[in-house]
């Protein structure tokens, strides 16, 4: 099909109707941020870039930030030797000098600025003689391209349309006026920009004195603090706070003393310094009436009404003395995953407050102490890290997975020797990815992360050798030694350091605003280190713009540690992890960014395969910490409730929830009989595994009430979900419950006279109620699965488009009678539907006549082909022709799993089916399928990527 043609059909969708069937890349469309649906401008902009042979930019304003969101994609472009054309402006001197300087270094883009008013915002991207432009508000700065509300407009035009002529003709015109960005223009423009700079903070600062800043709740402090008040009211003497760092866990216990009002009040912290920050912003808040003081070290001031302790100091028990158990109205214990340590317990012990406060960045201990238990399981408010990015609370940062360096044809991995680690090529490797990635301001202050601390030593000194100064500190270091480091870090003199390298003693408890670059040299093995770390730099400083992160990786095991850390999410569900690196940026907070190189990011692919989401010493330990978490033994539903490990590993590592409970637990006595685990089982992994959620939905019902009409059922259905249920899906629903599907015969539920009911072995079984309770359970998880991701997913005559299914999930999603899923293979017709089944990267050793040449043409044609030995005129062949239904379902290699990503329906092309032959000459069909929508571009990317 023409470029015109195509083009032709995507106008007549794009302004006339929306149903008509088009070339997705040609069609109009409305870019902009959209963090409910977890769009990006800046993705639609890294698409076109990565795509095109050419491209033109006119904008009025470009920033470091917007350099650092599209840096690693103008790379590429540049080894490719992708021509690009830039026009910016000095525009009320905005653009910043630095951002000039980096885009000036890139040898295949010509660089002009515009002197005069220039305000435009445009994008031109040449793919053959076609092109795509956009006009809209967006400028090259992070907060345009990802968080703020921006309006883009996205249209097609071929080399001989009217629109490509006046979208080159203007900026031809601008830039035939503008200036060449030469080294001497940016040393000019800096002089220029320092003074609009300095200009503009002094107007801020004069604003501010017309106006004073006031310190009030933000939005996730104000619920808190209703959360506090709350369970004061129910009678609740101890809650837990968790809030990530620098998200103002300060702040909001002086709120909360404030609506409070305690006479006496005291605050342990586990530094000195640290106490006597907290108690500046205590007096910043409240009644300067208020006296507060120091018991710390030689500072005791107990007649202050307001004391700020360390726990070295009032955990003595010569100072526990000095004070009665009920001295103080209200107690608050900062960085309380320090609690289980006997200093704390010996405070605990002692004191009786009227409110105990905990507040913690990490409340997940490696030493076995129950935080939660201290504080009576009452967690009051969770401020973890997105929550926190998406509320505006932290910095901003933009994230780089670089691929570590090459030594002796080796890459780095675990078991690298120190030689290895610290040698010359990786210390400058290092450096050059630290200056190419830079900062916000152009001078670093940067945090590096060891696997040891004589790599720590030894890197540091090869830095300083190299001309940028730093210091390694490690748990020998004095807490005088790390305070100078700090303070030299910071400093604005002639004695500033560049870094600090360390291993571990920054990963919790230090406060360096000023932080602008972190670079991670070893492999991950927590995430919840990797985001205390990451955490090092996210606090806001005055003129800090965002956080560089560089992580260098190598052959890591543990690599899938790393989107799980970066993205929040802590299900280790795989195909969840590999959605999540598919979606780049989108579902990243706010005007921060992740960037991976190519070879990073298949490194992390290749973990994500290899890695065993189910050892169960990984199971016990999250189940312990849920254990710990909500004081008894926890359910499925309580994984979802709080953000854990997917349940369903849990459940389908011993074929049911309960059984998973007894194994772990060694005093857990149950009353369930072994036919009744038999039919749990069944349930867990044939019906409640959220594939569908019909059979659950009947299940939940026929145990709250013992009969249920089936036109209510239908009617439920059709108001909850939008979709009509027939009558061979409600036989298909029968045959499932009660397990014929399977080849079984039970009397699960009935259906006489329209009504369903329960039968009598499911009528049996829920009178036991610990069945009940782990049946109810497994029904809830399904539910709760199916109801996360069908908003997000098209539903396509019973299945969700993009979701993945196993072969014997869509025998049953085709209300098929019987699972012949294992003679499905690559495909089967059966009530005129046919299936396909493709795996996109075939194993090397597999025999021709199986290897099928199966391969997307674009992402709305797919080239298919039958079975080895078979012709036109093969009965298979035409079973296939005449299916009334073909579905497309792909999944990337055999290493995935069993399941394939469901792609839609196909149909097959006109005068598109042949008689072929395989490479051993044997007969075969070539089919070629136009797919009902074009495959999503992250998805398609990832599928056909080797």
């Amino acid at each position: 099909m023409t470029e015109a043609i195509s083009l032709n059909q995507s106008l007549k969708k794009s302004f006339i109707d929306k149903h008509y069937n088009a070339n997705k890349n040609y069609q109009a469309a409305l870019l902009t941020n959209d963090r409910k649906e977890g769009k990006k401008f800046l993705s639609a902009l890294l698409k076109e870039l990565n795509g095109c042979d050419e491209f033109y930019i006119s904008v009025a304003f470009v920033t470091n930030s917007g350099v650092a969101t599209i840096i690693n994609c103008l790379q590429e472009l540049e080894k490719r030797n992708v021509k690009g054309t830039l026009l910016v402006s000095q525009y009320l001197n905005f653009t910043q000098p630095d951002a000039l300087k980096k885009l000036s270094k890139f040898k295949n883009i010509v660089l002009k600025i515009a002197t005069n008013n220039f305000h435009s915002k445009g994008y031109l991207f040449k793919h053959g003689r076609t092109n795509n432009v956009i006009i809209g508000s967006s400028n090259l700065t992070a907060s345009a391209l990802c968080s703020n509300k921006e309006w883009n407009l996205k249209v097609s035009t071929t080399d001989d349309g009217l629109l490509y002529e006046q979208v080159i003709s203007e900026f031809d015109k601008e830039l035939a006026i503008a200036k060449d960005v030469t080294p001497d223009f940016i040393q000019e423009y800096s002089q220029i920009w320092n003074r609009a700079k300095l200009l503009r903070e002094q107007v801020k600062v004069a604003a501010e004195k017309v106006i004073p800043k006031s310190v009030t709740p933000n939005q996730m402090q104000q619920e808190a603090l209703k959360n506090l008040s709350d369970s004061r009211k129910q009678g609740k003497s101890k809650a837990l706070i968790i809030s990530a760092t620098g998200t103002g866990k300060t702040y909001l216990s002086a709120f909360d003393v404030q609506q409070y009002q305690p006479k006496k009040f005291l605050f342990i912290v586990h530094r000195r310094t640290i106490a006597e920050e907290a108690m500046r912003t205590f007096k910043s808040l409240l009644d300067p009436k208020i006296s507060m003081g120091l018991f710390s070290g030689q500072d005791k001031e107990t007649e202050c009404d307001y004391l700020f302790s360390t726990v070295q100091t009032i955990s003595k028990q010569e100072n526990l003395d000095l004070f009665s158990p009920e001295h103080f109205d209200y107690i608050v214990i900062d960085e309380t995953h320090r609690a289980g340590a006997q200093s704390y317990k010996a405070i605990l012990d002692h004191f009786n407050p009227g409110f105990l406060l905990g507040m913690t960045a990490t409340p997940e201990r490696t030493d076995g102490a129950n935080i939660f238990e201290l504080f009576s399981y009452n967690l009051a408010y969770e401020i973890r890290l997105h929550r926190a990015l998406d509320e505006g609370m932290l910095s901003p940062f933009h994230y780089y997975g670089v691929t570590d360096i090459t030594v002796n044809n080796e890459v780095i991995d675990e078991h690298s020797d120190f030689n290895k680690l610290t040698s010359n090529e990786r210390v400058n490797h290092i450096i050059a990815k630290s200056k190419f990635y830079g900062t916000d301001s152009g001078e670093v202050r940067g945090l590096v992360f060891c696997s040891t601390n004589k790599i720590s030593a030894q890197l540091a000194d090869e830095f300083n050798r190299q001309g940028y100064p730093s210091i390694a500190l490690s748990g020998a270091s004095s807490e005088s030694d790390r305070l100078e480091a700090i303070r030299r870090l910071e400093s604005k003199n002639s004695d500033k350091i560049d870094y600090i390298f360390t291993v571990d003693i920054f990963n919790e408890g230090i406060d360096i605003p000023s932080v602008n670059q972190i670079i991670m040299l070893r492999p991950t093995q927590s995430a919840i280190i990797f985001v205390q770390q990451l955490g090092r730099g996210l606090r806001k400083a005055e003129g800090k713009d965002y956080l560089t992160v560089i992580d260098f990786i190598g052959n890591y095991s543990n690599n899938y540690l790393v989107p799980i850390a970066l993205y929040g999410d802590r299900s280790f569900n795989k195909d969840t992890i590999r959605k999540l690196i598919r979606s780049g940026s989108d579902l990243i907070p706010g005007a921060s960014t992740v960037n991976f190189d190519e070879i990073a990011r298949e490194k992390i692919f290749e973990s994500i395969k290899n890695a065993n989401m189910q050892k169960l010493a990984d199971l016990k330990k999250d189940y312990e910490d849920l254990k710990h978490k909500t004081g008894t033994i926890p359910m499925m539903m309580d994984f979802i409730k709080y953000g854990s490990r997917d349940p369903w590993l849990f459940a389908s590592y011993s074929k049911s929830y309960l059984n998973f409970v007894n194994r772990v637990e060694d005093d857990y006595q149950d009353t369930v009989s072994p036919d009744l685990k038999t039919l749990l089982e069944l349930f867990t992994l044939n019906i409640n595994n959220g594939k569908r959620v019909e059979e659950s939905l009947l299940l939940r019902q026929l145990t709250e009430e013992d009969r249920l009409h089936k036109d209510d059922f239908i009617s439920e259905i059709k108001s909850t979900y939008g979709y009509f249920i027939d009558d061979k899906t409600i036989e298909s629903l029968l045959i499932n419950i009660n397990f014929n599907f399977i080849k079984k015969d039970y009397d699960n539920i009935r259906l006489e006279d329209d009504v369903f009911s329960l039968g009598e072995n499911l009528k049996t079984a829920l009178a036991n109620n610990t069945f009940k309770l782990f049946f109810v359970d497994s029904i809830e998880y399904s539910i709760a699965t199916f109801n996360a991701i069908f908003p997000k997913m098209e539903y396509v005559n019973g299945l969700l488009r993009y979701h993945k299914y196993s072969r014997k999930d869509v025998c049953r999603l085709l209300n098929w009678e019987q699972d012949i899923s294992s003679t499905v293979y690559g495909y089967r017709t059966r009530n005129e539907v046919t299936p396909c089944f493709v795996t996109y990267h075939k194993a090397d050793e597999l025999e021709g006549d199986i290897n099928y040449n199966d391969h997307f043409i674009n992402p709305s044609e797919f080239a298919w082909e039958s079975r080895s030995n078979r012709k036109l005129s093969s009965a298979e062949i035409k079973n296939v022709i005449d299916s009334k239904r073909i579905l497309l379902f792909v999944k990337k290699e055999d290493g995935e799993g069993t399941d394939f990503y469901y792609l839609g329906d196909v149909a097959i092309e006109p005068d598109s089916i042949e008689q072929g032959e395989t490479d051993k000459g044997q007969p075969v069909v070539h089919f070629r399928f136009l797919l009902d929508k074009p495959v999503e571009d992250s998805l398609y990317d990832y599928l056909i990527q080797e």
